[in-house]
């Protein structure tokens, strides 16, 4: 019975506008370039990414991704990537390292 009031629910939030947007990213107009590597770049398994991050309200820092998978500790270099295609991405995080909607990313081949 539980369940059915927990499905309820959901869909009621849905219905009345709380859906995906409740859970986005926050838009605080921070902008994010990854200037290097370019698309398609062939790189090494390490590689510096030169990006340019412009603050907007909330911002404070990046945060980086490589595949989907959080590059803890990332000071600008992702390092040990296996050979194959990646998808690097860097977004905009707040002072509570909570991502926000700016984000940038590339698809490099490591050789």
């Amino acid at each position: 019975m539980k369940r059915v009031g927990a499905i309820l629910a959901v869909v009621g939030m849905l219905a009345f506008g709380f859906g995906v947007d409740a859970w986005a990213a926050k838009d605080d107009g921070s902008k994010v370039t990854i200037k290097s590597p370019a698309e398609g770049a062939k790189v090494k398994s390490d590689v510096l990414i030169d990006y340019e991050l412009t603050k907007g309200s909330d911002a404070t820092h990046a945060h980086c991704f490589v595949d989907g998978e959080y590059q803890k500790g990332w000071k600008g270099t992702v390092k040990g990537m296996a050979p194959g295609s990646h998808v690097i991405k860097v977004v905009a995080a707040d002072k509570d390292h909570e991502t926000l909607a700016a984000e940038a990313s590339v698809t490099v081949e490591v050789e």
